[in-house]
């Protein structure tokens, strides 16, 4: 009993080390201006580009820093999904219909299509199971942000023939629920809506994300970006059927292939050119 005692004590000591910030032994600078501008191109620099649409799945570890913390921490440091709520709530970024890049979504909107607010839920007897009356209950979009599972890039690869390179922008960021529906019974995917990269940057670059081999070595969400610290698997390519995804022609092991075929173009592109 006494070390039961002992180590649910242990415990308790442990989560409130964790819940509380203490001062680091160096100051560390913030990640303002540490964003790093795109050279200049031009449209008779780039001798070749292909559009793509990949899928993040946040749940993989490589990805547990886009997703983690759920909640904002005591000294500051947020997920992805929180800091592009706030961009959008304050005004500083715009958000558009998944749909079409012409019609803007307001924060309003989002929370609607999050599933926040009020809503009425079912009340069952705790012994028969029975639906006795119902219920009416509200969840704020911060209760929601933890369903965003997946993130669809949009980017662009291109031949820069000025500097004899293979390089990438991404474009657009559209965030992804994946959730059980109480309805169908069955997992459910639905895309919120989309931020322009480039409007976001700013933002990303002045926060920090988590690092997990070294405390020291400082990452803002910027970094991680542009230096591609991400897993992913492609979903698309500009192509002449409306830019279908490949889901839509191929179903699962052959989605798969079909994925890394298209990866594998790209990747072999530039050493093909250099291949004699």
């Amino acid at each position: 009993m006494k070390r039961v005692f002992i180590m649910l004590f242990a415990l308790m000591v442990t989560g409130a080390l964790f819940g509380q910030s203490f001062r680091d032994i160096y100051e560390k600078s913030i990640h303002d201006n540490r964003k790093v501008d795109y050279p200049h191109l031009r449209e008779a620099d780039v001798g070749w580009s292909k559009k793509i649409w990949r899928v993040i799945d946040l749940r993989e570890r490589m990805n547990h820093p886009l997703f983690f913390p759920v909640r904002p921490t005591v000294d500051g440091r947020k997920n992805l999904m929180s800091i592009i709520l706030e961009e959008i709530e304050e005004g500083r970024v715009e958000a558009y219909d998944v749909s079409d890049l012409n019609v803007s979504v307001t924060y309003e909107d989002i929370e609607i299509s999050m599933g926040a607010g009020p809503r009425t839920i079912d009340v069952y007897d705790d012994v028969t199971g029975d639906v006795i009356g119902d219920t009416v209950v509200y969840a704020s979009i911060d209760d929601r942000i933890e369903d965003v599972k997946q993130l669809m890039l949009h980017e662009e690869w291109f031949f820069d023939k000025r500097h004899s390179r293979l390089q990438v922008r991404i474009i657009a960021i559209s965030p992804i629920t994946v959730e059980l529906s109480p309805v169908s019974g069955r997992v459910e995917r639905q895309r919120l809506f989309w931020v322009m990269f480039d409007d976001l940057r700013d933002a990303l670059a002045s926060n920090e994300v988590f690092n997990d081999r070294n405390d020291a070595n400082r990452l803002s969400f910027d970094d991680l970006f542009m230096q591609r610290r991400f897993n992913s698997i492609v979903y698309a390519e500009s192509n002449a059927f409306d830019d279908r995804f490949i889901s839509e022609y191929m179903v699962g092991r052959d989605a798969i292939v079909e994925a890394e075929r298209i990866e594998n173009i790209i990747r072999n592109w530039e050493h093909d050119l250099w291949e004699y």
